[in-house]
């Protein structure tokens, strides 16, 4: 239940704080952070937790922005990267960008609450 709970507060918050344009675009790491200091989680658990509630966070506000304007952007910029062209790839390098990072921000977490 706790890792439940752990994917769904680190998205919530990761997603409140996001919507304020003061705070930098990496002030999701420090909800993932938080969330596994203040959550006691296996380090695995904590990272897998993290890593599933961004990588749905990104994954699903990527294709939502990107649906919206027809895939215009995305689709340019997979041309410049090895991609092909294709739209969906960049939603998914987006969204595993993100999730690793809260991942990794989150063992982190939850390996300095071992201490």
């Amino acid at each position: 239940m706790k890792f439940v709970i752990s994917i769904l507060i680190t998205a919530l918050l990761s997603f409140a704080f996001s919507l304020y344009a003061a705070f930098p675009w990496y002030t999701f790491a420090i909800c993932a952070f938080v969330v596994a200091l203040a959550i006691h989680q296996k380090p695995y658990k904590a990272f897998l937790a993290a890593f599933i509630a961004l990588f749905l966070l990104w994954g699903i506000w990527a294709f939502l922005i990107d649906a919206a304007n027809d895939h215009i952007l995305s689709k340019k910029v997979a041309q410049i990267l090895p991609l092909h062209g294709s739209s969906l790839a960049i939603i998914l390098v987006t969204a595993l960008v993100g999730g690793i990072v809260a991942g990794m921000a989150a063992l982190t977490g939850s390996l300095i609450r071992k201490i």
